[in-house]
């Protein structure tokens, strides 16, 4: 079976990532939200390193209890700073608190985070290969940026869109490629 180059087939949450997760839209608030934090880790980084690292970031983000998170002190920074199991950046972790907030506020504001995204998209998949940025990443970072959010620019919201299914991305040659027959009939 053939897999999207960027695939390590020889790791196997990479091969049920890609098989089962990736570019399916997912528009679950607790999945936008999680894949969200996830993504602003994964700024200098592979995706295959943060999504390793999963599974703990899970257990010490409390599930991406949004309610939890954004109440996080800095006894819960340090206590996540010296987690050797997750990415330990400063930066990232203050960032994803900060992030979490305005993730709360945008779905007051719009009624969910997926409303906001709609703004954006217009409930349309975006079928396209070999980019790592577009209008679309570079209209919703610069937005997010400007509410006050941190690593989201626009490669990482690029990958964002893909990891929830708004960009459909396999290779023409990966066996998931327009595998979706709702898929087919879409344009770019």
């Amino acid at each position: 079976m053939k897999r999207c180059k960027w695939c390590n087939e020889k790791n196997p949450l990479y091969i049920e990532y890609h098989d089962k997760e990736w570019c399916v839209p997912n528009f679950d608030e607790k999945y936008l939200f999680e894949m969200l934090i996830l993504e602003s880790f994964q700024a200098g980084l592979s995706w295959e390193c943060v999504l390793n690292k999963r599974k703990d970031f899970r257990t010490s983000y409390d599930n991406f209890d949004i309610d939890k998170v954004i109440n996080y002190d800095d006894k819960k920074i340090n206590e996540l700073l010296a987690n050797e199991k997750i990415i330990r950046n400063k930066l990232k972790i203050k960032a994803s608190i900060n992030n979490a907030k305005i993730f709360k506020d945008i779905q007051k504001e719009y009624g969910s985070f997926y409303n906001y995204l709609t703004t954006f998209t217009l409930n349309k998949i975006i079928i396209e290969n070999d980019k790592t940025t577009n209008d679309l990443s570079d209209a919703i970072s610069k937005d997010l940026i400007k509410r006050g959010m941190k690593f989201v620019g626009s490669t990482i919201i690029y990958s964002y869109l893909q990891a929830i299914g708004v960009i459909y991305s396999h290779d023409e040659d990966c066996f998931l490629y327009k595998a979706n027959s709702i898929l087919n009939t879409m344009k770019k």
